[in-house]
């Protein structure tokens, strides 16, 4: 899912990258924003054309009431992907200038789509799980997972991929899953000889194939905008569609890692993570935090409550028993996100009011057939997020599907999940804060190896996993 933590991924790139990889980002970063602006430009002035020359009413044009707002947004982004700056902040600032100033609203009806269901989500799940992270329960769980399999190093790759999964589908955002797994899962590679960058990409995998489930904030974002803008998804779809597709894209990377024969890692041994010999037993608050993620299990999934009240009661019962870190806890709230996502949907909702998103839709459709536009935008949206915030492109790009599926027979589940997988799989890229741990987690004396394989390797996932989620989602309808 996800970058949403600007600040922590500028801070680790900055540490992490050398002045020539600076300077390739930088060309990366021109480009992308260069292709991003003369695309806008020539879809605009394609439909200006196209109109003039047509029919009066016969293509839709935009007005500047529409083409400012937009001209923002891209701005945003290109803003944001520079800069370590909360898109959502500039999000809000941008709804109170375009809509106070502009449309002459007022801030209630500025602010008459501000998701508060998801805000209370992000920071119900975050509390809780920060809690869970630091009374050591996380710790317990990977310790008893990796026991299993001493001795069948190939087998490790799997199970933090399974291990990510499971605390994604359980709530905890990517990031954090790859910051709780990344520092065992990096160690036992180089202890074991396997190669870090595929044990990092299989711990991004894992997180992202769980991060669409029913209970994560990703999925309630993807399915709350959709169930919005006309065309319902089924969560389930969703969450099996992610699932698959990272699980396809982690057996091909130990494919492609094996037919180039880096598969096992000839670096030398130098594990200082966690110590799996020794048997830890949960006790204390590590017991009653597993008793709450079962019970967060069984009020969301069997009696479907919602999760973010669910969370924060049980968080609330946490930090009762330990009053005197209740300050350290409420820190582990992702603020960060909460205002990426509040920021972001509170402006696209004020681009759909001004008709912004329509007309976009409808430029687009007249480009060509619908599986052909569906390919193109998982391509822009798997682009782009492999540089700037994978949730601010899903809340962006996830409305204009909704003209596309209006007029014609694309399944609105396969598409929407295409697009949202495009989002997310890219953010292996070391720009990316999912990426940026991996390499942060790498040995020292081998960071730089690490950055310039795995930038290599996202080159190859943002060309090939696009493509693959569309073709295994939109073109069958299996979904």
């Amino acid at each position: 899912m996800s970058n949403t933590a600007e600040k922590t991924a500028s801070s680790t790139n900055h540490e992490i990258s050398s002045p020539r990889p600076d300077r390739r980002r930088r060309i990366l970063l021109v480009t992308v924003a260069a292709i991003t602006a003369l695309g806008l430009l020539a879809l605009l002035l394609g439909g200006v054309f196209s109109s003039s020359a047509a029919a009066p009413g016969s293509e839709p044009t935009m007005t500047a009431t529409q083409i400012i707002p937009l001209i923002i947004l891209v701005g945003m982004f290109i803003v944001a992907t520079k800069w370590p700056l909360n898109i959502g902040v500039m999000g809000l600032v941008a709804s109170f200038g375009v809509g106070y100033f502009m449309l002459g609203m007022k801030d209630k009806e500025i602010l008459a789509d501000f998701p508060a269901n998801i805000v209370i989500t992000i920071i119900g799940v975050t509390y809780f799980f920060s809690m869970a992270q630091r009374n050591g329960t996380i710790d317990i769980i990977v310790q008893a997972c990796v026991r299993l399999v001493r001795g069948r190093t190939l087998l490790m790759p799997w199970v933090f991929f399974l291990m990510a999964a499971a605390l994604t589908a359980l709530g905890t955002f990517s990031p954090a899953a790859v910051a709780l797994l990344a520092p065992a899962a990096l160690g036992l590679a180089y202890e074991s000889r396997i190669h870090p960058v595929v044990m990092g990409a299989f711990v991004i995998n894992g997180a992202h194939a769980g991060g669409f489930s029913p209970l994560s904030v990703a999925g309630v974002l993807v399915h709350d905008i959709a169930l919005k803008n006309g065309f319902p998804i089924s969560q389930e779809a969703l969450f099996l569609a992610s699932f698959a597709v990272n699980f396809i894209l982690s057996v091909l990377t130990l494919v492609l890692f094996g037919l180039l024969g880096k598969l096992r890692d000839n670096h030398a041994n130098s594990y200082t993570g966690i110590d799996t010999a020794q048997a830890t037993r949960p006790h204390g608050q590590q017991i009653l935090t597993l008793g709450l993620i079962a019970a967060i299990l069984v009020c969301t999934l069997g009696f479907h409550m919602p999760i973010g009240f669910v969370a924060l009661s049980a968080g609330l019962l946490l930090a009762f028993v330990n009053i005197k870190e209740h300050k350290t806890f409420i820190g582990g709230v992702s603020w960060s996100t909460v205002l990426l996502v509040a920021g972001m949907i509170t402006y696209v909702s004020l681009l759909q009011h001004v008709g912004v998103i329509d007309t976009l839709a409808e430029l687009a459709l007249a480009l060509g057939a619908p599986l052909l536009i569906a390919l193109v935008l998982c391509y822009v949206i798997g682009v782009g997020s492999a540089f700037a915030s994978s949730t601010a492109l899903l809340t962006a790009f996830i409305p204009m599907a909704g003209p596309l599926l209006a007029t014609s027979s694309l399944s609105a589940s396969g598409t929407v999940a295409a697009l949202a997988i495009a989002a997310t799989v890219v953010d292996v890229s070391p720009f990316s804060t999912d990426g940026a741990l991996v390499v942060a987690n790498a040995r020292e004396d081998d960071r730089q190896r690490v950055y310039r394989q795995l930038m290599m390797y996202a080159g190859a996932v943002v060309l090939a996993a696009p493509g693959l989620a569309w073709a295994l989602l939109v073109p069958t309808g299996l979904v």
